[in-house]
Order: structure tokens, then C-alpha cells, then sequence
């Protein structure tokens, strides 16, 4: 299939690259337009190509979105509308500013995003593995001590998909349930950043617990 990606810094390029390993098309874009993108699109081969944020979105039969919080007001609607859609972003005050219903944890990242793609299946994916890890530490279907990673979203067939295709990356996947408890991999919970098996990646998920009560 065709994935597209809206933003092509450490984790999009790297799961890009973990999309074309897998036999994927991917058509990149960023803020700063297809140009700037000639070297990632030449490393990632004939199966890449570069394009604007809504030709990427109309082109991708999954769309991830991998860009600055701050910025997620920019991701083209229209395009994007039915799609399966990754978010893999965390919660950077000193980046994004500070947002009041991340603050007071309302809400979470991948909900601001659903909210503003509503015709969209948004899937939390990618947001607490180390963006040189995607390509390094996938192993195939039933190697003992597999890396498991968090998924949280609202539609039961948008998280089939993207199951599928962390296991063709390499990787056993841990539901963590609708997009409001993907606050349970957010910075700083256990489950956050180091390498885990899905039983232990469970026992991180029923173990964490929110900033307020830190």
C-alpha cells in the first residue's frame, strides 16, 4: 500500500524507511516543500517520492502524522478524510507552548488531533520508541522477548491496520484502548522509551499514572 506522511524528521524518516523495508510506498512531505526532500526520497529508493502535505494526505492509503504539536492546526483536512491516521507525537511545552487541555489533562495529544480530523480513524502509534530503534529492533512474528509497542485509538478495524503493520515491522502490539488512555505512554510513564515485551508493557500501562497524581 501507499503511506504518506505529513512531516519527515526523526521518526517519519524512520518509519518510512521501516514502510519501504516492508515493501510499502511512501510519498513524503514537510513544511518547506518537496525540494528539500531530494536526498530522504533518493535513500529511500524508487518507492518513495516527495509531495505537498495535502498531495501526501490524498495519495496515502495510511497517512502519519509526525510533526510538532503546535503545528497539527496545518494538517490538511479533506484529504485526509475516512484515512486511517498514526499520531505519533508527544506533549513538548518548551516546543509547542503551553496548551491548556494537555496541561490540565483533559484531553490528550492524539484527541486534539482526532478533534481536528474528525472524518479521520486517528491510532496512537510510534510516540515511545527512539526514532533509531524502528529499524533496528523489529524481529519477526514469534521470536522470543519481541518488542511490543503501545497503540491506543477509537475504531477496532483503524487499530487492526495499523497492528498489521507493526508486525511487519517487526513488532508485537499492546492496546492500550480508545485514544483518551493514551495518556498512559505519555513522557514520563513506565512504558515510556525503553525496550519492553508486551506483558511487560501491559504491567507499564496498569502502572502508570498521570502528571497530577506524580
Amino acid at each position: 500500500m501507499t503511506i504518506g506522511f505529513i512531516g519527515a524528521g526523526h521518526i517519519g524518516s524512520a518509519v518510512a524507511r521501516a514502510a519501504v523495508a516492508a515493501g510499502h510506498s511512501v510519498v513524503m512531505s514537510n513544511s518547506r516543500g518537496p525540494e528539500t526532500l531530494a536526498d530522504l526520497v533518493a535513500e529511500l529508493g524508487p518507492s518513495a517520492r516527495a509531495a505537498t502535505p495535502a498531495e501526501a494526505g490524498a495519495a496515502g492509503d495510511i497517512v502519519v502524522v509526525t510533526i510538532p504539536l503546535k503545528h497539527i492546526g496545518d494538517v490538511p483536512v479533506a484529504p485526509l478524510a475516512g484515512k486511517v491516521v498514526i499520531d505519533t507525537n508527544n506533549y513538548y511545552p518548551e516546543r509547542d507552548g503551553q496548551i491548556a487541555a494537555l496541561d490540565d489533562e483533559t484531553t490528550t495529544t492524539a484527541e486534539l488531533l482526532q478533534q481536528h480530523l474528525p472524518t479521520s480513524k486517528v491510532v496512537k502509534a510510534f510516540n515511545h520508541i527512539m526514532a533509531s530503534q524502528i529499524g533496528t529492533d523489529g524481529t519477526p512474528s514469534g521470536t522470543p522477548n519481541r518488542r511490543a509497542l503501545v497503540i491506543a485509538g477509537d475504531d477496532a478495524a483503524a487499530k487492526a491496520t495499523v497492528t498489521t503493520l507493526l508486525d511487519e515491522f517487526g513488532f508485537d502490539t499492546v492496546d492500550a484502548g480508545p485514544l483518551a488512555e493514551g495518556w498512559r505512554i505519555q513522557r514520563g510513564t513506565p512504558g515510556y522509551g525503553p525496550r519492553r515485551t508486551a506483558d511487560q508493557l501491559r504491567a507499564d500501562l496498569a502502572a502508570a499514572k498521570r502528571y497530577r497524581d506524580m
